[in-house]
């Protein structure tokens, strides 16, 4: 089997936003719209005949928990048209470039760590609760779905910064254990970052303000300080490998050397620690791939929300959707990769139930929509036979003729 990649990302421009339906053009609209999609009746043979949504989400996401995004108005992509991510080949073979990854992770770990689920991810919780929605995909590595919605499955398909994994052993390692470690070898940087924490220069994400204050703030818990002294910094071994190194593919036994600090050494063959992320250019685990795919397979829709698909391995989900005649929804502030696509084939006269495409905020239409189904999911339950869903799905396209958008 072919595995999936994480692609360089898409650097192309992304298509002016569409809206579907027209009158998904206010916060009114849009929510209306929304709650059509998601309470549509399935078209027979769509799905493994449960009539749920699966939900891809992206770095928009958290922007309301005060984490940076990728393309929106104030993200790395945007302002910085020069920021280059790390790539997986160049962190397992280089150690200068493993000593300037974990010196900016450490940096930024920090805020990472406090920050917390918004609004959206406690909705998405509650479309869970009420059945909406089967499970969720998500693009980012913040670990914000799996603690808002523990009993809602989340497929974190480029993992999670919570962790770290050993490169040849595969053990894990919690983050902030390591970051303690980190802190213990490297005792300038810690002043640093505590000098840094003290003036409140990691209190915002926003890349202009902390631009303003000498720094490069870029998703994913990395922080750039120009002209740092990176070659100083010093990361531990695997704990794992240090006290048994593995044997390596040629059969011989591997070396895990470490300075007197506790240091992994650069002439060590093992004993490497990562992000339990999917770097640019690793493939993407196959248990992964294929619980995303089967998520698809098995939705009767799917949901875009805070992500403009410019990630390969999110895009071809969405594609993958459309291509078995799927209704798509999106909710993404700007454009979205391959989205005419998506509603070229959408009638005129659909009102959102075969196709929903919002150029809103995701932290304020999703709470509303949620607020407007709870009413209708609610009162289809307790008149719960056919000809009681029937009323349901008559009151609520009334409720929302008769409501004005503001």
């Amino acid at each position: 089997m072919k595995k999936t990649l994480m692609r360089i990302p898409y650097t192309g421009p992304l298509p002016p936003p569409v809206t579907v339906p027209r009158s998904a053009n206010t916060p009114t609209g849009a929510t209306y719209a929304l709650s059509r999609f998601l309470f549509a009746p399935a078209e027979s043979g769509r799905g493994n005949g449960s009539n749920q949504t699966a939900l891809l989400t992206g770095a928009g996401i958290s922007v309301a928990s005060g984490l940076a995004d990728y393309r929106g108005t104030g993200g790395t992509y945007t302002l910085n048209k020069t920021y280059r991510p790390i790539y997986y080949n160049e962190f397992i073979s280089n150690h200068e470039a493993r000593k300037r990854y974990w010196a900016r992770s450490f940096l930024g770990w920090t805020n990472l760590n406090r920050a917390r689920p918004n609004t959206t991810h406690f909705a998405v919780k509650r479309l869970g609760e009420m059945g909406i929605l089967s499970n969720v995909i998500t693009q980012n590595v913040d670990s914000f779905h799996p603690i808002a919605h523990p009993d809602l499955a989340t497929i974190e398909l480029h993992g999670y910064l919570r962790s770290l994994v050993c490169i040849d052993c595969r053990n894990e390692l919690p983050r902030a254990e390591f970051q303690k470690s980190l802190s213990a070898l490297n005792p300038a940087w810690a002043a640093f970052l505590e000098e840094m924490l003290a003036v409140g220069a990691l209190d915002s994400e926003n890349p202009e303000e902390r631009k303003a204050k000498g720094l490069k703030s870029n998703p994913d818990g990395d922080v750039d300080v120009p002209d740092a002294p990176y070659t100083t910094f010093r990361y531990p071994a695997c704990p794992t490998c240090l006290a048994n190194p593995p044997t390596l593919r040629d059969g011989s036994r591997a070396k895990v050397e470490i300075d007197n600090d506790g240091a992994l050494s650069s002439t060590s063959t093992a004993g490497v620690l990562k992000p339990a992320v999917v770097m640019f250019g690793e493939s993407i685990a196959t248990p992964i791939k294929e619980a995303a795919e089967k998520a698809i397979d098995e939705a009767a829709r799917v949901l875009v929300v805070g992500s403009s698909l410019a990630t390969y391995s999110a895009w071809r989900l969405a594609k993958k959707a459309k291509q078995q005649g799927k209704p798509i929804g999106i909710l993404n502030l700007g454009g979205v990769r391959g989205e005419e696509a998506f509603y070229a084939d959408v009638p005129p006269s659909n009102d959102g139930r075969v196709g929903v495409r919002c150029n809103e905020s995701a932290s304020k239409i999703l709470p509303m929509v949620v607020e407007n189904l709870q009413g209708i999911h609610g009162r289809a339950a307790e008149e719960n036979t056919v000809a009681g869903e029937a009323i349901q799905e008559t009151r609520f396209y009334e409720s929302t003729l008769t409501r004005t958008p503001p």
